[in-house]
């Protein structure tokens, strides 16, 4: 097995699983928050998507998703079009407002464009050097985990508040 195949699954996974989360879900559950300064599914799912958008095609060395294929006036947020969502405030988290069709296609075609990536890479090219501001300076393999990681935390995280909204603690 290839270590690509092993990312492949990984990323499949979180596919999965976020278009589990958002099925069924109506735009009132989607940006329900449990507290203000608590995040919605909508945000965690955009965020997730987002970030593997940005370091993805930060790695690959091409354009992201949200800006070449049109995702980002489709879903006409009013914060920087660069932005990923890292530090928000409690006020940039309720402007991410989608439906569960937006925010699945943006997945969708995120998730597609990652594993295309990844397809193309042999094991001695996770050894890359990515990032030279940390030290040790960051792999391409520990830059991919690191997004796995970063996903599975934010679906599971999403996959809480669903549980949260099905079980109506969003009612008064």
């Amino acid at each position: 097995m290839q270590v690509s195949d092993i990312l492949i699954d990984a990323f499949s996974r979180i596919h999965e699983q976020v278009r589990a989360v958002l099925q069924g879900l109506d735009n009132e559950q989607l940006t329900f928050r449990a507290d203000s300064d608590a995040n919605s599914i909508a945000w965690l799912v955009w965020h997730l998507t987002r970030i593997q958008d940005d370091h993805v095609s930060e790695v690959a060395g091409h354009e992201q998703a949200w800006a070449t294929e049109g995702w980002a006036e489709r879903f006409a947020l009013e914060l920087d079009p660069l932005d990923t969502g890292y530090g928000h405030n409690r006020a940039e988290v309720a402007k991410v407002r989608a439906g569960a069709d937006l925010l699945g296609g943006y997945h969708d075609a995120v998730y597609r464009q990652t594993e295309r990536y990844l397809k193309t890479l042999s094991n001695d090219a996770f050894d890359r050097v990515v990032d030279r501001r940390w030290d040790p300076p960051v792999t391409l393999g520990v830059r991919l985990v690191s997004v796995v990681g970063d996903d599975l935390q934010h679906v599971g995280q999403a996959a809480f508040v669903r549980g949260l909204v099905l079980r109506g603690a969003g009612r008064a």
